[in-house]
């Protein structure tokens, strides 16, 4: 047998499949990994079907279909007033993970410093470090999980290359404020800091609150990435469909990784894609889709021990087992999967010293069924 030597010494499976195949395991209610548990819009599908039986089988363009480019300079421009140039500007990508990826491998160096706020999804620390750049790591503030900008001007050195933002923000669901944008800008004018924008869950905001894109500020603009998933916004997750929006010459470099990680998305699902995006109503109307799952959620499980903290935006929703249990949240997790049947993410996983507050991690993307059966079981949790 012959064994290389390890990248990741140190990484291991991360925890959502080892989440959702526990709860496989022992039949449990899983709102641990983050898909919607719905089907896919047989609209959709039928498009998919259509441009198959139609012969778009073969590669794409590398950048991805023209028309859906097109399709998505219009959405931004009409919904963000961004402009993109679909030639240019647009990537299409085989997921948002890719788009992030890409990304980070054509922009970042060996000794590059990157800003990452945790807790932090876990894909972007291997990134950084794959390629040799150096993560550097701050807390949202607790309980609010907000920024604190101070310890952000604090920690930008000469060395520091990027900033990721994720908003709204997984796991903990809040969202960047113009307020925010106005402090990062202070922070990163007359440097030459580029802001990698995380934003798949641009369409989930709630209780009044908006989606703000870093790249609506003109002084941002020109120093950031934006990735996003169509897979998240139209519940076909599997189908690793996403987008990176870039000025040309950063699109440029991100493109020269791109085409080495994957050349090309599916053609049949973004010739859907166009014509599915074209309609608005098909993704304006999740933000009372998914508020009626987060409060229906919260409506069942408010008589139970659990506390729930506040979601700005996404669809996950965090809660405290303080008044359940003194273990941590990754033996509380498995003891939950595993005796109330409800699979759960504990919170301790997205921080690098393994930070326990307590907290887990519920996505509510389910079938109203679904949700209300967890409740009940959550509920008889003591």
């Amino acid at each position: 047998m012959i064994y290389p030597p390890s990248k990741f010494p140190h990484l291991g499976i991360s925890i959502f499949p080892e989440m959702s195949a526990l709860a496989q395991q022992y039949k449990a209610i899983n709102l641990a990994q983050g898909f919607p548990g719905f089907p896919v819009d047989a609209g959709l599908v039928e498009l998919v079907n259509k441009y198959m039986k139609d012969g778009h089988n073969q590669y794409s363009p590398m950048p991805g279909v023209l028309r859906l480019r097109e399709t998505i300079s219009k959405k931004q421009q009409k919904n963000y007033g961004l402009v993109y140039n679909p030639i240019s500007e647009i990537t299409i990508a085989a997921g948002a993970t890719e788009a992030v990826f890409s990304t980070i491998s054509a922009l970042i160096s060996e000794g590059d410093e990157v800003i990452e706020f945790e807790p932090v999804f876990d894909i972007y620390p291997p990134a950084i470090e794959l390629n040799k750049g150096i993560a550097v790591r701050l807390k949202l503030t607790q309980p609010n999980f907000k920024y604190d900008w101070e310890k952000v001007k604090t920690a930008v050195s000469p060395k520091t290359k990027m900033i990721i933002l994720n908003t709204p923000h997984n796991p903990a669901g809040t969202v960047l404020t113009k307020s925010d944008i106005d402090q990062l800008a202070d922070i990163v004018r007359g440097t030459n800091i580029l802001i990698l924008s995380d934003e798949v869950y641009e369409h989930i905001t709630f209780d009044g609150n908006v989606h703000i894109s870093p790249a609506s500020h003109p002084e941002l603009y020109e120093r950031t990435i934006i990735t996003a998933s169509l897979g998240k916004v139209f519940h076909c997750t599997g189908w690793r469909i996403g987008y990176c929006l870039a000025p040309a010459s950063l699109s440029a470099e991100i493109r020269k990784v791109h085409q080495f990680v994957t050349f090309s998305a599916n053609t049949a699902i973004q010739y859907a894609m166009a014509d599915y995006l074209e309609n608005e109503n098909n993704y304006i109307h999740l933000r009372s889709f998914f508020q009626h799952k987060r409060d229906l959620f919260a409506d069942k499980i408010k008589d139970s021990l659990f506390e729930l903290l506040p979601v700005q935006g996404s669809y996950f929703q965090l809660a405290s087992y303080k008044k359940i249990s003194k273990q941590s949240d990754i033996e509380f997790s498995k003891w939950l999967t595993t005796e109330h049947k409800v699979a759960t993410i504990p919170i301790s996983v997205f921080y690098a010293d393994r930070q326990d507050n307590h907290l887990i991690r519920f996505c509510f993307a389910k079938e109203d069924g679904e949700l209300e059966e967890a409740a009940y079981r959550l509920g008889r949790v003591q």
